[in-house]
């Protein structure tokens, strides 16, 4: 099934939007124009995923220099730290066997528009022109 969240520009590049789609607590991210949507349970203990931190990762470099790439991308998990590439779903950790539910974004053309028609009233009756 698809559902529309809203619209993009009510998700700013680093926010997210938390909906419930059939049931089911999704959070919606931008990470620098991109969505992803990710289920908002952590693996680990249930936990409320969605509402942690988004950072990025400490990447191997040169000896005594540190680079700080992929930021955005990581979400850790508010009750635990676990951490997880929202791209993918998987576990910072255990990328094998630990990982969180993801689901496809789809940006759609909008804004969608009702087609609306003139309505008057004369006398005591309502009158919709087609």
């Amino acid at each position: 099934m698809r559902h529309v969240v809203g619209p993009a520009a009510e998700i700013p590049p680093g926010g997210r939007r938390i909906v419930v789609l059939e049931g089911r607590s999704i959070g919606v991210f931008n990470v620098a124009g991109e969505f992803f949507a990710v289920r908002n349970a952590c693996p680990h203990q249930g936990g409320p995923l969605c509402l942690g931190v988004l950072s990025g990762l400490v990447v191997p470099s040169s000896p005594g220099r540190y680079v700080y790439a992929r930021r955005g991308e990581i979400l850790r998990c508010p009750w635990h730290g676990w951490e997880f590439d929202v791209r993918t779903g998987r576990s910072y950790v255990d990328p094998a066997r630990t990982r969180v539910r993801t689901y496809p974004v789809e940006l759609v053309p909008g804004p969608y528009v009702a087609e609306t028609f003139p309505v008057a009233v004369e006398g005591d009756q309502v009158v919709v022109e087609v």
